[in-house]
């Protein structure tokens, strides 16, 4: 993802209670509360903040996750904290970075959106 490619911005110090559906490639340096659904890919800034669940097909996140996400490739860079069960094809996560929650991972895009996962104990991971 590159920044020319961002339709839809979410600056510092906004705060949005809702969904959100955006096409394309979005950036959410803000505070949200609701479900994000973004066509193409979504990077959360490092003072972005996301409480609901995520669905879009690459994602990097630099900020806060309390939610479910479902993506096809999934980047957690090292400022990036994640609470929430994650399905996705690929995650590459970076040493400092926080995940706590469930890990579903599949070849299969279309398995990966329809499978339906048991509530799972809960897992820690930190790395760092």
């Amino acid at each position: 993802m590159d920044l020319q490619s961002i339709s839809t911005l979410i600056s510092e110090g906004c705060i949005l209670d809702g969904n959100i559906k955006a096409p394309a490639f979005a950036r959410i340096d803000g505070q949200v509360t609701g479900d994000v659904f973004v066509d193409e890919g979504l990077i959360l800034g490092e003072k972005g903040s996301i409480q609901g669940n995520v669905v879009t097909k690459e994602m990097v996140v630099y900020g806060t996750i309390n939610g479910n996400l479902q993506v096809n490739a999934l980047e957690i860079k090292s400022t990036g904290k994640i609470t929430g069960e994650i399905r996705t094809q690929t995650l590459v996560v970076e040493n400092g970075a926080v995940y706590n929650g469930s890990l579903s991972m599949t070849q299969n895009s279309k398995l990966a959106q329809t499978q339906k996962l048991k509530e799972p104990a809960q897992k820690v991971i930190e790395v760092g």
